[in-house]
């Protein structure tokens, strides 16, 4: 089997595995609101915001650096995985001193006790071995062990998660080790077999490895905080309990995020090909098709966030249910952006990229300090919101600089997030009427299919690309 083809059976079954992984985490939510007090939910997702920017602050996401050291260690590729995790601990170490030494400034910081800190970092530490162990599997087309260590790791942490939160009394410290422990435990088995084949830790390659991960970093812990920081400052202003009703609706509306990985792993090989080819007029036709497409399923999850919100939460997170169209509308513009980063990694210019990750972040800070303490958790909706709103103008403004401008109708694309913000605000109101909801649900679904059938031949060239 040649590369190619290697390339296209571990893809699909990567992305395969990181459905089934995020759906776990979306069919477990059900148990654990119902299981969990809002105070302890809200805790826990305190807990896992703050873990996943620990995981970038302190990793760096070493195991991005094998994409370049593939090449430049071919011959002591082994050695290099090995010594990736040599430098995860000592990082590990020096945050594991500073915390502990200075543990009342990050308790207070992180609102949270110590020994939930501390759990963070070896939640890090090990899940870092995971990541490395993986990256490597996938760059060698070994596609079998990546994908069965990532679905070991979310079975394994959705089962015991579940069965301590319902055995032990102190239902938030039983999530948190049924967090950790599968990653732990995963973590110290694939030491083995690292340890193993690199022998002996080459701290000459820590330069090599920092050189290309530091820069990255600010982008990487940018885009963590701008998805993050809305539930750390509801913690902080609000309480526990009003970020347990924020991110059950926040989960329900980012649903729409998995519907646009799996479309864009479609449509960015075929927009790649014809970026290749200069063919911009069909870039420009096509696009407008998929970007209506996806807009049209959106607003069918937005009519449906209520009864979505009921199942994932029960009845006593409905009154979030207002939460869920904004967070929706972000993730089409999400989608939108995601449009224009993809002629950005196309042209490998990727500074831009950087610099906008930063600045929505640091806009959505400083938006969440304002708005929050006025209208509560709700307003972190928007404030997120308007993050990607940003995101969006600046990349539609670094495409249009690189000269692709033509690319894309951008006049299409600024009528569509105008026409879905009226729709966004007008499915807040609609939430209260179920009947006029089933039928513009109705309409809807029928106008898709009808459109489909009648632009069948316009779709044709992007269905070839995917059933190819």
């Amino acid at each position: 089997m040649d590369n190619g083809s290697k390339a296209l059976k571990s893809g699909l079954w990567y992305f395969i595995a990181n459905f089934v992984v995020k759906g776990m985490a979306l069919i477990t939510t059900p148990i654990f609101t119902r299981l969990m007090t809002k105070s302890a939910f809200g805790d826990y997702s305190n807990f896992f915001s703050w873990a996943s920017i620990a995981a970038i602050v302190i990793t760096m996401s070493m195991e991005s650096s094998l994409i370049s050291a593939k090449f430049d260690y071919e011959k002591r590729l082994d050695q290099y995985n090995l010594s990736l995790v040599g430098l995860a601990f000592a990082s590990t170490a020096v945050w594991a001193v500073v915390i502990n030494v200075f543990s009342g400034f990050f308790c207070d910081l992180l609102h949270l006790r110590l020994f939930y800190i501390n759990l963070i970092l070896v939640y890090s530490f090990f899940g870092a071995i995971v990541n490395v162990y993986q990256m490597h599997e996938r760059f060698q087309y070994r596609y079998k062990a990546a994908v069965f260590v990532a679905l070991l790791v979310a079975v394994t942490t959705a089962a015991l998660s579940v069965g301590l939160v319902v055995g032990m009394e102190d239902t938030l410290t039983g999530r948190v080790i049924g967090t950790v422990v599968p990653t732990l435990a995963v973590g110290l088995a694939l030491m083995v077999p690292l340890t193993k084949k690199g022998k002996r830790v080459d701290v000459g390659t820590w330069p090599y490895v920092l050189k290309i991960c530091i820069p990255y970093v600010p982008h990487l812990l940018s885009l963590t905080v701008l998805n993050s920081v809305d539930r750390i400052m509801i913690t902080r202003i609000c309480g526990s309990t009003d970020n347990a009703l924020y991110s059950v609706a926040y989960t329900c509306g980012h649903m729409v995020t998995i519907l646009m990985i799996a479309m864009n792993g479609a449509f960015a090989p075929w927009l790649g090909d014809k970026l290749h080819e200069k063919a911009f007029d069909q870039i420009r036709k096509i696009s407008k098709y998929y970007i209506l497409g996806f807009c049209v399923l959106a607003v069918l999850m937005m009519l449906l966030a209520p009864e979505i919100l009921l199942i994932l939460g029960g009845k006593s997170y409905m009154e979030a249910q207002f939460v869920i169209a904004p967070v929706a509308m972000g993730c089409v513009c999400q989608f939108l952006y995601t449009l224009f980063v993809n002629v950005e990694q196309y042209e490998k210019k990727t500074v831009g990229m950087a610099f906008a990750s930063v600045a929505a972040a640091v806009l959505n800070f400083f938006l969440n300090a304002v708005f929050i303490p006025k209208f509560g958790y709700i307003a972190a909706a928007y404030t997120t919101l308007a993050g990607y709103l940003f995101l969006l103008a600046v990349h539609m403004l670094l495409v249009k600089r690189m000269g692709f401008g033509k690319a894309f109708s951008y006049g299409y694309v600024a009528g569509t997030v105008a026409v879905m913000m009226a729709v966004t605000l007008l499915v807040n109101y609609l939430y209260t009427n179920i009947m006029v909801r089933i039928i513009v649900f109705g309409v809807l679904i029928a106008a898709l299919l009808v459109a489909m059938y009648i632009k069948r031949d316009v779709m044709k060239p992007l269905v070839r690309k995917v059933i190819k």
